[in-house]
């Protein structure tokens, strides 16, 4: 079987047997692994929650309460977090609206009966699945691996936003003037009469900005701009509208 406890999870998961006992906090030997994170007071039921998923090779760290998951220290490739609707400690809608705040994997919730209203809720608050006991194990395994692959397009997602925002730190207060309004499709002239300087210099700002981003054409460096959600100039109006980032 596959469970760990969140205490035990650790050296259980990622240390070798024989060293499984030494604290070494921080240090892995072992390469991250999609987790499943299920929070369940029933014992029985996580064990064969859990037992479910081990047969399809997916790692399990069952946890009682919510409060057990606020503690703990994720170690993860890709996760996802199974919510029973009826949490000890916690409503587990109120732990959702929580984790919305966070860094946390997508849900999928549990339910002991037929409460419509809270499933809508649930649903709308981004859940990627709501089943009811007894759960089925296709269904259940069929809601992880989309969890699991919907948490890799979000972290691919973050990565890559970090990636440009460190880019976008490099651009001097200038450079960050000239930025939106090429992005915006002003041609050079009209830019550089907005900023008050040489048609030269603005294409020599220009130049630096496709550099720092990295960007390979003017339609790439676009896009970075809608990721960024970088303002353009909307000439029109005399006016900055912000670039919408599209999924």
């Amino acid at each position: 079987m596959q469970v760990a406890s969140a205490q035990s999870d650790f050296s259980r998961a990622t240390l070798p047997h024989a060293y499984s006992r030494l604290p070494l906090p921080g240090i892995s030997l072992a390469p991250l692994q999609e987790t499943v994170y299920l929070l369940d007071q029933d014992y029985r039921l996580r064990e064969d929650l859990a037992d479910v998923l081990a047969g399809f090779g997916i790692h399990v760290t069952g946890l009682e309460s919510a409060s057990d998951y606020l503690k703990l220290v994720r170690r993860d490739a890709a996760a996802c977090l199974i919510l029973d609707m009826q949490l000890p400690d916690m409503y587990c809608l109120d732990l959702q609206r929580r984790l919305t705040e966070g860094q946390h994997p997508p849900v999928v919730f549990i339910s002991g009966g037929c409460d419509i209203r809270a499933t809508v809720w649930a649903m709308k608050a981004g859940a990627m699945e709501v089943l009811t006991k007894p759960v089925d194990p296709s269904a259940l395994v069929s809601a992880v691996r989309a969890a699991f692959a919907q948490d890799r397009r979000l972290r691919h997602k973050k990565a890559e936003l970090a990636k440009l925002q460190q880019r976008l730190a490099l651009l001097t207060p200038r450079e960050r003037e000239v930025f939106p309004l090429i992005v915006g499709g002003l041609l050079n002239k009209q830019a550089a009469s907005l900023l008050g300087i040489s048609e030269v210099t603005l294409q020599i700002h220009r130049g630096q900005v496709m550099r720092k981003m990295a960007a390979e054409s003017f339609a790439d460096l676009v896009r970075m701009a809608v990721k960024l959600r970088i303002p353009h100039w909307r000439e029109h109006s005399n006016d900055w509208v912000a670039t919408v980032a599209h999924a």
